[in-house]
């Protein structure tokens, strides 16, 4: 497979930024009109207790800025994912940010003002200021918050400061993305396969056993080249959050993450301690998985090796069947809004092609379309990807076209229910309409690869997150070394004795996942976005009365309630240890299923 360029790839399958801005003049263009609006907004400081229009004149401004600076970002930032050896488009990239953050930055005095009205006088404004009813949810979320957030000459240097403080994302998004050189895989032919990060998952699949190992090899090898400077770039983002939760007066990192969400510590406790007690789960499918390959030992490199004799090939557009036929229960709007978008309006930018970042994500905001980018492949595994990521685009949609765009915004913890939910409602389809042996183990291989992501990487990464925070608050290094033994320590726990491991490669992981670290413990909300995922779409699958209709509120619901306060709505208390347990039940009845699949075929 050779890699192809940028231009190789055929229009249909890129994404419809010109549906943004026609071109640049036309985004320039649009940075002046946000200037514009925000030195109006800048206006209304120590304005905005003095009367309800004016506040509600200054929030519609806002919005109408919000809105702008995300097209601004869109279609300035998105391109260079698509290609991080373009200059130019990295330029933009960077602008875009720069101007977010300046912009933002101008208009910081609002929530320190906002927070100083009282309750009693907002609630009464609401009343006699219709514009303000939307706000509501907002105003709420803003006095629970009043204790961290601080006067507004420091939010307007903390804004300022925003650019700045991800420039060691930036950093470390470049080298993994655009300098990291990879040696190609070496088959046991000679044969020679590129690796690159849009094809390291199908080179760690790959049949030929010496395709997976040198591929494994040469891909932990080059980021451990980089090592010392990733390092430190990982060790300025974890001071970063240290010391911003220090400057808002939150307890560490982990509270300042969770806290800013409305997500009680309980939610992360009992994931990790459900986590830690269900790892013989785990243990077990590696045996499995060792016996399915007929190997005497398992290795790093062999965890997503191929297990289906005749593994299913799959384009994109049948996939989009596939996951349309998945979601039929929704309804025809859901299905026909997806398919639409997938097939005619160029949401998806589906291919790999050289210089293009790892991973896959949904980006966009209400003027735009709920793009995706990805790396597709002909496969399950592509397909679902691609599921996992229309759950977060079908999410936006329905938020932005809730009639209430004042709370468009909704948190990941909700997000990552969306997208886990589309898999799973899709693979229970594909398990019911399927019969062949070999296509059922096929379908229990690719569930097996998304929990073993979402639920054994993930809380694993989310393991090491709270480690990395609770060193650099106790004033100790993150050296390399130390980030190669924690992660190690972490990865030895969860393959018990099954898998024989390489500590230095498999202790480099935390390299590899430059766009989850950053991120203020966002890794954790896969496994918790997994688990709800799975008691939603049980309520669906089994017939309860209303429950597609109540999933599709949750969608619409955006950011106008908290998150705990949704799922509750939908049927589902996160708060408790309960998804967390049917979601390894629902684990362990994979490996029950594809136990008995490998035994009768080796009998």
């Amino acid at each position: 497979m050779e890699l192809k360029t940028r231009d190789q790839i055929e229009t249909k399958y890129k994404w419809d930024l010109e549906s943004v801005f026609s071109d640049e003049a036309a985004w320039e263009a649009a940075i002046a009109e946000a200037v514009a609006l925000c030195d109006e907004a800048s206006t209304f400081e120590g304005l905005l207790a003095d009367s309800p229009v004016i506040l509600a004149d200054f929030l519609d401004l806002r919005e109408q800025l919000s809105r702008l600076m995300g097209k601004i970002y869109v279609w300035g930032g998105l391109p260079a994912s698509a290609d991080t050896t373009d200059m130019d488009a990295l330029g933009r990239r960077g602008r875009a940010m720069g101007t977010v953050g300046e912009l933002s930055s101008k208009i910081a005095f609002a929530d320190p003002e906002l927070i100083a009205i009282p309750a009693e006088k907002i609630a009464e404004w609401m009343e006699d200021e219709p514009r303000l009813a939307p706000y509501a949810h907002h105003f709420d979320q803003l006095q629970k918050m009043a204790q961290h957030v601080r006067s507004a000459e420091v939010e307007q240097v903390l804004g300022t400061l925003n650019d700045t403080f991800t420039t060691m994302t930036g950093t470390h998004s470049v080298l993994a993305n655009a300098d990291l050189n990879f040696k190609p895989a070496i088959g046991s032919d000679g044969s020679e396969h590129p690796v690159a990060q849009g094809t390291i998952r199908a080179v760690l699949a790959h049949p030929d056993r010496e395709v997976r190992k040198s591929g494994y090899l040469n891909y932990a090898d080059a980021h451990l080249d980089y090592k010392n400077t990733m390092a430190n770039a990982l060790s300025a983002g974890i001071k970063r959050n240290v010391a911003t939760a220090r400057i808002r007066r939150y307890e560490g990192g982990l509270d300042m993450a969770l806290t800013g969400s409305f997500i009680p510590h309980s939610v992360f406790n009992n994931l990790i301690d459900t986590f830690k007690a269900n790892l013989p789960t785990w243990h077990r499918y590696w045996a499995i998985r060792r016996k399915a390959l007929g190997l005497d030992q398992l290795h790093e490199y062999d965890l997503k090796a191929g297990l289906s004799n005749n593994p299913p090939v799959v384009s994109f557009e049948e996939s989009v069947e596939m996951i349309a036929n998945g979601m039929a229960p929704l309804g025809d709007a859901y299905v026909n809004t997806m398919r639409t978008g997938c097939l005619e309006d160029r949401w998806v930018d589906v291919y790999p092609n050289k210089g293009k970042r790892m991973g896959a994500f949904s980006a966009g905001g209400p003027d735009t379309k709920p793009f995706i980018m990805m790396s597709y492949t002909d496969d399950l595994f592509g397909m679902s990807t691609l599921a996992h990521e229309l759950g977060h685009s079908m999410h936006s949609y329905l938020t932005w076209n809730s009639g209430n765009l004042s709370v468009y915004r909704y948190g990941m913890f909700a997000a990552e229910t969306a997208s886990n939910f589309n898999q799973a409602m899709v693979r229970a389809h594909l398990l019911e309409t399927h019969q062949d042996p070999e296509f059922q183990i096929a379908i229990i291989e690719e569930a097996m690869a998304n929990f073993h992501r979402y639920f054994f990487i993930m809380p694993t990464l989310a393991r090491l997150e709270l480690a990395m925070h609770e060193r650099v608050e106790a004033g100790r290094s993150l050296t390399a070394e130390d980030l190669i033994n924690m992660t190690a320590d972490l990865y030895a726990e969860g393959y018990g004795n099954e898998v024989v491991m390489d500590r230095e490669r498999i202790g480099i992981t935390w390299a590899q996942f430059h766009t989850h670290l950053y991120s203020r413990f966002y890794v954790y909300q896969y496994a918790t976005g997994i688990a709800a995922a799975h008691a939603l779409a049980d309520r669906i699958l089994s017939g309860t009365p209303n429950a597609a209709e109540d999933y599709l509120s949750f969608l619409k619901a955006g950011g106008s309630v908290y998150p705990l306060d949704a799922l509750n709505m939908a049927g589902v208390d996160m708060t408790q240890p309960a998804p967390v347990e049917t979601a390894f039940r629902t684990l362990a009845g994979y490996v029950d299923r594809l136990e008995k699949l490998i035994d009768q075929r080796v009998n």
